[in-house]
């Protein structure tokens, strides 16, 4: 990014980072919660009337499983505010006066780049995966299809999809496709058309088809928060935004917040959600203080070791929290998902990056 786009950008470099901290934290702890058995379960990608009837039952009665049930159901919109950053990210990279390269060139490079990520924490979690119970039968063709990144694209993909948080690689690798074929540079319209198509294929699913779930799986389920963050970026006046105080930020996150759970009661609305969940994340980084902004930048910028580790770590400790200690497994989970993560970025970093 040039210091040009810097001074343009409505977010600064600290805030994204502070807004992946925040993501990552939300999908380390969803994806430990909504295993244990008790916890009120997420719509994801289908959407299930009776999860959010359950959501309204621990709202109405709290007990001290709440923050399970709340991390449970809500942890996984971690995924839309990743979604937008990228789409934020890449106008600043190459929109912003930086050289675009060829579509081949672009889509190795960025497949190079999450390689990279993914291997050293798809090659720990096998080996855990292998020494725990309940081992996973791994198939050659599921495996490939993973290192390639196009295993979203087959069917049943949450039943073949091991660690179930690596589908998000395959995602990632679409938009980028997308991005460099249809979007980069293009008419504000472009985008626009894109997002509304992709959600009109899923508002006209049943509410649970598997149909609704392989789309979700796949850049029609992310195309509307990445399709906001190129807009936000290109079209988003960063002199209005940096006008606005701490108070008018604080009063979007609650707003957003309330349009969140609006969105919890019907299928249609529910389409929308990401949108709100973004917004309530950027209100919410925008009224942070310094110093815990500071601690979300930092661990934003091992989110994305966070993310390839956890699942071996959750194997390990969920044992803790099902036998009936639940805070004291989630606890020690957290602590270990970071230092890890930290000791990963270390392999991470040791590993050639790919050149653009």
């Amino acid at each position: 990014m040039t210091t040009n786009a810097s001074r343009q950008a409505w977010l600064s470099r600290e805030e994204c980072a502070a807004l992946r901290g925040l993501a990552i934290l939300g999908i380390v702890l969803h994806n430990y919660c909504h295993w244990l058995g008790f916890a009120v379960k997420e719509n994801e990608y289908t959407f299930n009337i009776g999860n959010t009837d359950a959501l309204w039952r621990a709202l109405g009665s709290p007990d001290s499983t709440l923050p399970v049930h709340l991390l449970s159901y809500f942890g996984h919109y971690g995924v839309p505010v990743f979604l937008f950053l990228s789409g934020f990210g890449l106008v600043m990279k190459y929109e912003r006066g930086g050289a675009v390269p060829p579509a081949g060139r672009f889509a190795r490079y960025h497949y190079l780049k999450l390689l990279r990520m993914m291997v050293p924490g798809f090659v720990a979690f096998t080996i855990v995966d292998a020494i725990t119970p309940g081992a996973f039968r791994f198939q050659a063709e599921n495996v490939a299809a993973q290192m390639l990144m196009v295993i979203n694209l087959l069917p049943q993909p949450d039943r073949i999809i091991w660690p179930g948080p690596y589908w998000f690689f395959g995602l990632m690798m679409e938009l980028y496709i997308v991005y460099r074929l249809a979007l980069c540079r293009r008419h504000w319209g472009w985008t626009a058309a894109l997002m509304a198509l992709c959600w009109a294929v899923q508002a006209v699913c049943g509410p649970m088809d598997e149909t609704l779930n392989r789309l979700r799986y796949n850049f029609t389920g992310g195309m509307l928060v990445f399709g906001a963050g190129l807009l936000a970026a290109r079209h988003l006046p960063a002199a209005a935004v940096g006008a606005m105080g701490r108070g008018a930020w604080g009063a979007a996150a609650l707003a957003a917040t309330a349009l969140l759970l609006a969105c919890c009661t019907s299928f249609q609305a529910w389409l929308w959600a990401p949108l709100f969940v973004v917004a309530a994340a950027i209100g919410v980084v925008k009224t942070l203080p310094g110093a815990a902004l500071r601690a979300l930048s930092w661990l934003g910028g091992i989110s994305a070791a966070m993310f390839v580790a956890h699942p071996l770590l959750r194997k390990v400790f969920i044992p803790i929290s099902r036998r009936g200690d639940i805070y004291d497994g989630l606890l020690l989970y957290v602590i270990a998902t970071v230092a890890v993560s930290w000791m990963f970025m270390v392999v991470i970093n040791r590993i050639p990056k790919p050149r653009p």
